[in-house]
C-alpha cells in the first residue's frame, strides 16, 4: 500500500515537473501584466479596440494631432528610465517642432547611403563578426549585435570599428535591450562607458551634428540613436528573421541554394516583419481632437497606443503562420503592415537601409552555417533566440540535439518568467519614483516662465 501511494506521489510530482515549463510561464506573464496594470493605471486608448478598429488604424496614426511623443503620458517616465542617459534628446521621445526636425534630418543624411555601399558594408561586418564564430549552440541576438555595433559605427565615424569600441557598444545595446524585456536589471556604469567613449571622440565624426544641440546632447544623440536603438532594433529583426529560417528547413533549403532570388528573399524579409514586428506598442499623445467618425472623438491629451503586432495579425489567413508566400498575392502597401511605421507620423529613418542590410546578412549567414532550432519563437524573443549553427546535420544525432534544445528552452523560460516579473515589477516602480520623463517638462515649463517673467 505504501509502495504503491510512494510510485503515485513520485509520478504526480514527475508529471508536474514535466508539465511545469507549460503552465508557470503563462501564469507569471498574467500575474506580471496584473502588476503592471495596476502600477501604471488605466493610460493608454488601444488601437485597434473598441474606439478605433483596424480600418482607421492608419488614418489615426498619420492624423496631424497624433503627434506628441512624451509630454503627459505616464508610460514615458517608463522608457526614458529604460532608454537612459539622454532621453531627453532621443530622437524617439523628442516633441515635434524644430529641434526634432534638425535631429531627424541629420539622421536621414548620416542614413543616405547608395544601396550597394549599404550591402557591401553589411556584408564586410558580418563576415567579420561570422568568422569569428565556429559550429554549436548560439543566441542570435548575441551573434548579431556585434555585426549592427560594426555597422552602425562605420556609418556614424567613416572608419573600421576598433575592437574598444565594439565592445562598449554591445555592452550598452546589451544591457538596454535586456532591461526592456525584464531579464535583468539597467546598469548605467556600462551605459556611461559608452558615453564618456564617445565624448571624448566627438572630433571625429565624419558628419555634421545637429547644431541645436549642445556637445553633450550630441553625445547622448549619437550614442541613443545609432548605438542603442540602431543596434538593438536591427539585432532584434535579424534575430527573428534568421530563427524563421532556422524553424523552415525547406525554406532555408531554397534561400542557401539560390542567394541571388531577391523576390524570394524580400517575401521572407517582409513576412518576418509581419509576423514579429519590432514595435510591441507605440505610444503617441494627441495635440488636439481627434475626429474618427460620427460616435467617437479623441479627446486632446489622450495616450494612444498603436498595437503593431494586432494590426500585421488583422486581414491575413492563417495569420499566425509564417508564410513568404502570401507576398506573391498581396501587396505590402494595401496590407495592414507597417513594420516601419507611417510616413506621416515619425517613420523610422533606416526603413530605407534595413532590408538591404538584411538581405545581405542573411546570405553571409546561410553562406556559412546550416541554421536549426527548436526554442520558442515569440515577438518579444527574451530567450535571445537558441539557434544550432553547423554543417549539414546527421538526421538522427540532429533530431536528438533539437529536442535536448527544445527543453532547455522550456525550462528556462520558466526561470526567466519569475526574473522578468521581479526586475519588471522594480523597474515600474523605480521609473515612477524617478519620473524621469515628468519631472523634465515641469522643469522645461518652469524654466519658460521665468523666462516670460524675466522678459
Amino acid at each position: 500500500m505504501l509502495i504503491a501511494a510512494g510510485a503515485a506521489v513520485a509520478t504526480g510530482a514527475a508529471t508536474a515537473l514535466v508539465c511545469l515549463p507549460y503552465w508557470l510561464p503563462r501564469l507569471v506573464v498574467g500575474l506580471r501584466v496584473r502588476l503592471f496594470a495596476r502600477i501604471n493605471g488605466e493610460e493608454g486608448i488601444p488601437i485597434p479596440g473598441e474606439l478605433v478598429g483596424v480600418d482607421r488604424f492608419k488614418e489615426v496614426y498619420s492624423h496631424p494631432a497624433a503627434d506628441g511623443r512624451s509630454e503627459g503620458a505616464g508610460l514615458s517616465d517608463l522608457f526614458w528610465y529604460w532608454l537612459a542617459p539622454g532621453p531627453e534628446v532621443h530622437q524617439e521621445h523628442l516633441e515635434p517642432g524644430e529641434r526634432y526636425d534638425e535631429v531627424a534630418r541629420v539622421t536621414r543624411r548620416i542614413l543616405a547611403r547608395p544601396k550597394a555601399d549599404v550591402a557591401s558594408l553589411a556584408a564586410r561586418c558580418a563576415s567579420h563578426v561570422l568568422d569569428e564564430n565556429g559550429h554549436g549552440f548560439v543566441r542570435l541576438r548575441d551573434l548579431m549585435m556585434p555585426v549592427w555595433a560594426e555597422f552602425s559605427y562605420e556609418l556614424v565615424f567613416g572608419e573600421p570599428c576598433p575592437a574598444e569600441a565594439r565592445d562598449l557598444i554591445v555592452g550598452n545595446a546589451d544591457d538596454v535591450v535586456t532591461a526592456l524585456k525584464g531579464c535583468g536589471l539597467r546598469h548605467m556604469d556600462r551605459r556611461e562607458r559608452l558615453t564618456a567613449y564617445l565624448r571624448a571622440r566627438l572630433g571625429d565624426v565624419c558628419h555634421p551634428l545637429p547644431e541645436g544641440l549642445s556637445p553633450a546632447e550630441r553625445v547622448f544623440y549619437l550614442q541613443g540613436t545609432f548605438f542603442n536603438t540602431a543596434v538593438v532594433q536591427m539585432s532584434e529583426a535579424m534575430t527573428h528573421l534568421l530563427l524563421a529560417i532556422a524553424q523552415h528547413p525547406e525554406l532555408q533549403r531554397r534561400l542557401a541554394a539560390d542567394p541571388g532570388d531577391e523576390a524570394y528573399l524580400d517575401r521572407v524579409v517582409e513576412e518576418s516583419m509581419r509576423r514579429y514586428p519590432l514595435f510591441g506598442i507605440a505610444h503617441r499623445i494627441t495635440s488636439a481632437e481627434i475626429v474618427v467618425d460620427e460616435r467617437t472623438t479623441l479627446p486632446a491629451g489622450s495616450v494612444l497606443c498603436f498595437n503593431y503586432a494586432d494590426f500585421h495579425s488583422a486581414g491575413f489567413e492563417n495569420a499566425a503562420s509564417f508564410d513568404p508566400g502570401r507576398w506573391e498575392h498581396v501587396s505590402v502597401r494595401e496590407a495592414n503592415h507597417i513594420p516601419f511605421g507611417v510616413t506621416a507620423n515619425r517613420p523610422c529613418p533606416a526603413r530605407g537601409i534595413a532590408p538591404v542590410a538584411m538581405r545581405a546578412v542573411v546570405r553571409e549567414t546561410l553562406r556559412r552555417f546550416t541554421l536549426a532550432s527548436s526554442a520558442a519563437h515569440t515577438r518579444s524573443i527574451p530567450n535571445r533566440g537558441p539557434c544550432l549553427l553547423g554543417p549539414r546535420p546527421d538526421p538522427r544525432r540532429h533530431r536528438v540535439r533539437l529536442t535536448l534544445l527544445r527543453l532547455r528552452d522550456r525550462w528556462e523560460n520558466v526561470w526567466r518568467s519569475v526574473v522578468q516579473l521581479v526586475c519588471g515589477t522594480y523597474m515600474v516602480l523605480e521609473a515612477r519614483r524617478l519620473r524621469l520623463a515628468g519631472r523634465h517638462f515641469e522643469t522645461r515649463e518652469t524654466r519658460l516662465q521665468e523666462e516670460l517673467t524675466d522678459g
